[in-house]
């Protein structure tokens, strides 16, 4: 786990933070990316490759999932079969794990802020917010496509603070990505790599927010 600082006061924890993707969610099954590197008649690792090089943009909200994927497989890729590929996208995304929604919750009880910072698109989104109770659950809910920032740009983080209205060292964040971790952890905040919400726990424990 990368920590944010080692030594000197640090003032008491205001927030929890998580990620969606693989923090809140389950990682997308294996055969996901097999079915889309099907439909799009390619061989699975440079698909995989073409989904993650071009999906900043998808996640910023300056494309939609039909410009994204024409983005990947070229401007003739017809509606039908867009739709096809971004529908399971997106499902491959919705399976969420129960142990972190309750981690989150007894965070919360525990009379803390809890907050989600996600790299998300536009129709993941609408779709969270109308579908899954943990998308209630958060006081502060900070997502890419509605900032035009990614992480691990400066300004979603800003945005995060700003939301939380807490000062850096106040908050705790929880990703997968290292170097979203890293840099949260330079700009001051707590940030911690996940690995699952058993060790999310125990670090909680650890600083004393959690019984």
């Amino acid at each position: 786990m990368i920590t944010v600082r080692k030594a000197g006061t640090i003032p008491v924890p205001k927030a929890v933070v998580f990620d969606f993707g693989k923090v809140i969610s389950f990682p997308p099954e294996p055969r996901i990316m097999e079915d889309l590197a099907s439909i799009a008649g390619l061989d699975v690792k440079t698909m995989d490759t073409l989904v993650w090089t071009y999906r900043a943009e998808y996640d910023r909200g300056t494309l939609s999932g039909k410009e994204y994927y024409r983005t990947i497989l070229g401007p003739g890729l017809d509606d039908a079969t867009a739709a096809r590929l971004v529908r399971l996208d997106l499902d491959s995304w919705k399976r969420i794990n129960a142990d972190t929604v309750t981690l989150m919750e007894d965070v919360k009880a525990a009379g803390y802020t809890v907050g989600i910072l996600s790299n998300m698109p536009h129709d993941f989104l609408a779709w969270a917010r109308e579908s899954l109770p943990v998308f209630r659950l958060p006081h502060v809910g900070i997502f890419s496509c509605e900032t035009g920032f990614i992480k691990p740009e400066t300004p979603i983080y800003e945005t995060l603070l700003q939301g939380l209205s807490c000062r850096p060292e106040e908050v705790v964040f929880f990703d997968d990505i290292p170097i979203n971790v890293e840099k949260a952890c330079s700009l001051g905040i707590r940030g911690l790599v996940w690995q699952d919400p058993a060790a999310a726990r125990g670090a909680l424990h650890k600083m004393q927010m959690l019984v």
